[in-house]
């Protein structure tokens, strides 16, 4: 019988495509998810009822429990950038992630993959980070024979990065940003989930690899190439981590006074985050000791932003057509 996968947040942007690569790859696929029925999306990466969602909450043992049983490996790519409510960092990125590894290792999963993120720090002054970090500790203390990945800003098709910054250009001739020097080092989707599978089939060794593309840039420099990449021409304006901070108190504010039905532009948290450089600090593996060479934004970008130029998918023709030259 094929091997059995369980991906706890299968469902989800880096999830599915690490669900398709394993379905690829011959394995039976769990998807544990909390709407089992918004993921249906997932099940035609592999044959019939090779990719099945299932159930889970990350906060429940019993419910971790039920889908990790008699499964050979896990994979845990759950993450929020939630504060407050009942999924806020601690019980997703810290306690859930330490649980999923402790019943694994009691349920007898041979490996375990975990997602965390660069900058997961126990010191750092960003929640997320610190909540990534003990999330790590947590998972090395259950599970010592853990892969951990830790990539920096990911993008790809889904993502909600790219998308999101070129989506507010269609509404404004200013593109605001918060941390416009701050550096990123981006990487694809399928690179990370690529690292994952060599991890559930232990063809990468156990230990932290942290991820990043084969360009580092400032925030404003990734806007610039998302603009050129969408033909359009915006202002970025960058926005001081003082004033960012107290606009994102504000969003906050409006967060709570409409009981969560509003959520917020950007957390004072997220502000935090920004005055850090996000890149491959070097005392971590990462992809050269895989053996892969990581695919550059330049290839990727327009396959999937095309549709927020001014003429989506015939911008390309509308530019060849100006370039003709009437016939006399």
């Amino acid at each position: 019988m094929s091997k059995l996968v369980t991906i706890y947040g299968g469902s989800g942007f880096v999830g599915r495509y690490i669900a398709r690569r394993m379905a690829k790859a011959g394995w039976r696929v769990r998807v544990a998810v909390r709407r089992p029925n918004e993921a249906m999306h997932v099940k035609p990466y592999g044959t019939v009822g090779q990719v099945e969602p299932v159930f889970c909450n990350i906060r429940d043992d019993d419910s971790v429990r039920a889908v990790a049983r008699g499964a050979d490996a896990v994979v845990n790519c759950v993450g929020t950038f939630d504060r407050k409510g009942k999924n806020n960092f601690d019980s997703v990125q810290s306690e859930g992630a330490a649980r999923i590894a402790r019943i694994a290792a009691e349920e007898g999963a041979a490996r375990l993959v975990q997602i965390s993120a660069i900058g997961a720090d126990e010191g750092s002054e960003s929640i997320y980070a610190q909540t990534k970090a003990r999330g790590e500790k947590g998972v090395l203390d259950a599970f010592p024979g853990a892969v951990i990945l830790r990539p920096s800003v990911i993008f790809g098709p889904e993502d909600d990065f790219f998308n999101r910054f070129a989506g507010m250009t269609r509404f404004s001739p200013i593109l605001p940003v918060v941390g416009a020097e701050t550096r990123f080092q981006p990487v694809y989707v399928d690179d990370v989930a690529q690292v994952a599978e060599m991890g559930v089939t232990g063809a990468a060794a156990p230990g932290i690899y942290e991820l990043g593309g084969p360009d580092v840039n400032t925030f404003r420099e990734l806007m610039q190439q998302m603009l050129k990449v969408i033909r359009r021409r915006r202002l970025i304006m960058n926005i001081p981590f003082g004033i960012a901070g107290l606009m994102a108190w504000s969003f906050e504010l409006v967060q709570t006074l409409s009981f969560g039905l509003i959520p917020p532009q950007i957390t004072r948290d997220q502000v935090r985050s920004l005055r850090v450089d996000n890149v491959v600090s070097g005392e971590a593996r990462g992809f050269s000791d895989l053996g892969i060479r990581p695919v550059a934004m330049e290839v990727i970008l327009p396959d999937y932003l095309w549709r927020f130029r001014p003429a989506g998918q015939y911008e390309a023709i509308k530019e060849s057509a100006s370039r003709l030259r009437p016939q006399r």
